[in-house]
């Protein structure tokens, strides 16, 4: 299945983009789908919206600092597909969350409730790939792409099996450890992506440590793009305005383009 996010993201690259993926957690704050409108504008090539789940066990101090204050406004999977059923964006949109949100809903509930909040793909960091297969096939059912994930400890023959499972995109996991800003690029995060670029031609997105537009630039030396989520969510934490997450997701933008 080669969905609207893959499409989308394979026709920019192959036309010399690199391609931009920054992230907002769903229901942090009242104006959240104004900042997913501001990312949009400013030249994000698809967003990623987390559905906040209360052990989010791939993630750092702040975007588990985010989920904790989204749960306590009381946001919930059906909430946040209310709030995206009523705002259209020109870029695909990624669900990002944990395995028990679609367990406790159901495959094909769980599916059929982002495509009404217009999302089209979906990240679910801790559902391995031996167990991955079931829901794989109910997401693709509904329309939505399963973006699977990559670290860099992936064995050769385990990497040329997500990448052949991944839609989208493949995820690279820049570094062992769980999300959070980095004052640097991780070493492992391009070595990964020039592996996972030898097994595949999908697109190719380093997450994990990537805040800044330097560090930005430096991941596209071997990926086609990067996810960025701890950086921006951390400014959205201390207040700062949607206007402002937009102005930060285009400094990001303007660092990529000098990749050309």
């Amino acid at each position: 299945m080669t969905g609207r996010l893959e499409a989308r993201l394979r026709a920019r690259r192959d036309s010399g983009r690199k391609l931009l993926v920054p992230y907002v957690t769903g229901g942090l704050r009242a104006d959240w789908t104004t900042v997913l409108a501001a990312m949009a504008d400013a030249g994000a090539d698809a967003i990623e919206v987390g559905i906040p789940f209360s052990d989010p066990v791939m993630d750092g101090p702040t975007i588990q600092e985010a989920s904790a204050l989204a749960l306590s406004r009381g946001t919930t999977p059906d909430s946040i597909v209310a709030e995206l059923s009523t705002v259209e964006v020109d870029v695909p949109l990624i669900a990002m969350t944990y395995y028990n949100l679609i367990f406790r809903a159901g495959h094909r509930r769980f599916a059929e409730g982002i495509v009404r909040g217009h999302m089209c793909a979906a990240v679910v960091p801790d559902l391995p790939l031996e167990e991955s297969q079931e829901w794989e096939a109910d997401a693709a059912a509904a329309g939505v792409e399963t973006v699977l994930l990559a670290a860099p400890v992936t064995p050769d023959d385990r990497l040329t099996r997500i990448a052949a499972r991944s839609h989208g995109f493949v995820y690279a996991v820049g570094l062992m450890g769980v999300t959070g800003a980095r004052a640097s690029l991780a070493d492992s995060a391009g070595i990964l992506a020039h592996r996972i670029k030898a097994v595949t031609d999908k697109p190719v997105l380093i997450g994990f440590g990537i805040s800044t537009p330097e560090q930005a630039r430096a991941a596209c030396a071997e990926a086609d793009g990067v996810v960025v989520a701890s950086a921006l969510m951390r400014r959205y934490l201390d207040g700062a305005s949607p206007e402002a997450i937009g102005e930060q997701v285009a400094a990001l933008r303007r660092g990529l383009d000098n990749v050309l």
